[in-house]
């Protein structure tokens, strides 16, 4: 019997009847229920979103900005209603957290009192995050407490972005009057460094007028001192003379006394003369010749005694003169020792202020420097600070508040969420397909066994009867993929031939295990099912699995069944198909050598199992 024959026979005893045609066709129909009916259910579950309803509680009690209530939570609050990205429901605290408990809602986002007073905070003294608070139950659903979480990070992202986008603009305006003062800084700088420059050249001039000062002072110090030396020699002197007058006064005093005691006593001595000469017998006549020729030297003395008292008069002025002059000497002397003293004192200051204008003036050099120092910077600082206005502070603060922009590119794209697992759910719905059809096929005809002798021929025969199968489930796969679905496929031919190459893999090992073990081989298919289908990667990267799984990644056929229809599915590497394509074809070649010995044992040799069949087949 040849193997066309041998697959004819096996599909004639699979539609003998009505109902093997129904369970045939249901068996075939497996993989589209499970590989369809699972994509179609989530295709595309976050556009969905809308519809999962969620608590939105708002407690936040504003805050007072410039004498205006801002109520930043309500904000929030209508936007995420506006935006609609879920069934948004405002709720009390109470009726949120009974609502979350029941399961009416599948998370809660809770805006607290102090939620605007916090986001302002950092401009005050106590600066602290504001705090969102996110309650959810896993009993309920787990992926949508996941979902939750990623809810509130958006909320939060969208809230700093808000606070960062208001900061910014403050501080970017505060830069604006910042450089406005620092214009009007560099400005009086300009103005003192010109100044500063006006005061050196002027330091310049005073230091000269300074020395010539002092230079003066130090002759007319050197002119006092000897001033100071003659007056106190003019002193001594009129000192001296006034001495002398003074003791000439003394006996021109003395002298005057006695002209005057002399012209006092002239009377008396008349008198007592006159007394004598009477007392002598002189008659009066004869006295008074006498006196007659004594009068004219009274006369003289009396003149005598006037020019005395005269020359005295005049000798008591000299003395007071002299005195005076004395006095006044001395005086001038004092004077023009004290001036001396104070010219070179004055010398001496005049000396410290031309030092001390020498140092004003490299003072003020390095004022001057340092002001055109403070002006250059200032300007330079002028310069650093762009010049904007309102609309151009507004999109600084919006670039500040979001410096990010993430621009994503991708070398092969899904469409969607049920793209991106439909290589995976296509693979293991062709494990499971080949699996139910193993169910009703038996993998090697007893007969065939027993009249043939030809163990390939057996071999292959049971294997494409499975495998043809296999591939009509695989080509009404893709058509619910690509026509019910809409699945989009960038090499849809390929994809396809992948897929009936996958069924055919799939065949060669279930045969293998069945010829090798019977029903413990089918039960074997299903544990290699489950293997499978943790070890695939066809959802978590295969990276996160656990050590001991990670090698049958590499080694079990649907990875790479599933990469393979990546890569030709989504428009990736198509050089890796050969990779995947080789390893599928080493799996289907190993199975089909191994199931060839088994028939071959099975041809040569009878076992108990042979006598009494499997309850499976």
């Amino acid at each position: 019997m040849k193997i066309p024959a041998m697959i004819l026979a096996e599909l004639r005893r699979l539609t003998s009847s009505r109902m093997s045609v129904l369970a045939l066709a249901a068996l075939i129909c497996v993989p589209v229920l499970y590989g369809g009916l699972y994509l179609w259910a989530n295709q595309d579950p976050y556009a969905r979103l809308d519809q999962v309803p969620v608590a939105l509680v708002v407690e936040d009690s504003g805050v007072d900005e410039s004498g205006v209530v801002t109520n930043y939570g309500d904000r929030v609050a209508e936007s995420l209603v506006e935006d609609g990205a879920f069934d948004w429901q405002r709720m009390p605290a109470a009726g949120a957290a009974a609502a979350l408990e029941q399961g009416a809602v599948d998370f809660t986002v809770t805006i607290p009192t102090d939620f605007s007073d916090a986001l302002v905070s950092p401009a005050g003294d106590e600066p602290r995050q504001a705090t969102l608070e996110l309650a959810t139950n896993d009993a309920n659903n787990y992926l949508a407490s996941t979902i939750g979480a990623q809810a509130i990070e958006r909320i939060r992202s969208s809230v700093a972005k808000l606070v960062g986008d208001q900061a910014a603009l403050r501080l970017l305006t505060a830069l604006s009057d910042v450089r406005d003062s620092l214009q009007t800084a560099a400005d009086g700088a300009g103005e003192l460094t010109s100044g500063a420059v006006d005061a050196v050249s002027g330091a310049g001039r005073l230091g000269d007028g300074a020395g010539q000062l002092a230079d003066g002072t130090a002759t007319l110090a050197s002119g006092a001192a000897d001033a100071a030396s003659g007056a106190a020699q003019v002193a001594s002197g009129t000192r001296q003379v006034a001495d002398g007058t003074a003791a000439l006064d003394g006996y021109a005093d003395r002298a005057a006394a006695a002209a005057q005691s002399a012209v006092d006593a002239l009377p008396e001595v008349r008198a007592a003369l006159a007394d004598e000469m009477a007392a002598r017998g002189l008659t009066p006549e004869e006295i008074a010749d006498v006196l007659a020729q004594l009068d004219p030297l009274g006369t003289r003395i009396t003149s005598a005694n006037d020019s005395v008292q005269a020359a005295v008069g005049q000798v008591d002025r000299l003395a007071e003169g002299a005195a005076q002059v004395a006095d006044g000497a001395a005086q001038l002397a004092d004077g023009t020792a004290q001036l001396a003293s104070g010219t070179e004192a004055a010398a001496s200051a005049s000396g410290q202020l031309r030092d001390g204008v020498g140092t004003l003036a490299t003072g003020l050099s390095a004022l001057a420097d340092g002001a055109g120092t403070l002006r250059d910077g200032l300007a330079s600082g002028v310069t650093q600070i762009p010049e904007t206005d309102e609309s151009l502070r507004e999109q600084q603060a919006t670039t500040i508040s979001d410096p990010v922009l993430i621009e994503s590119s991708k070398v092969a794209a899904a469409a969607d969420y049920g793209a991106g697992l439909a290589p995976f759910f296509a693979a293991l719905a062709g494990w499971i397909g080949i699996y139910a059809l193993f169910l009703i096929v038996k993998p090697v005809s007893r007969r065939a066994v027993t009249a043939l002798h030809s163990p390939v021929r057996i071999t292959l025969a049971g294997w494409l009867t499975p495998g043809l199968l296999g591939g009509v489930q695989m080509v009404a796969l893709f058509g619910v993929l690509s026509i019910a679905l809409g699945f989009t496929f960038a090499n849809p031919l390929a994809t396809l031939g992948i897929m009936v190459l996958a069924a055919l893999t799939y065949a060669a090992i279930i045969l293998a295990l069945n010829v090798w073990l019977g029903s413990v081989g089918q039960f074997l298919g299903l544990v290699l099912m489950v293997l499978q289908l943790v070890t695939a990667g066809g959802t978590f990267p295969w990276q996160t699995l656990p050590t001991p799984l990670t090698g049958l990644h590499h080694i079990l056929p649907m990875g790479f069944v599933v990469d393979a229809m990546r890569q030709l599915m989504y428009g990736g590497d198509l050089g890796r198909i050969a990779g995947d394509a080789g390893i599928m074809l080493i799996w289907t070649a190993v199975a089909l050598l191994l199931a060839a010995i088994g028939v071959t044992r099975m041809t040569h040799r009878r076992t108990l199992r042979d006598l009494a069949p499997s309850l499976m087949s």
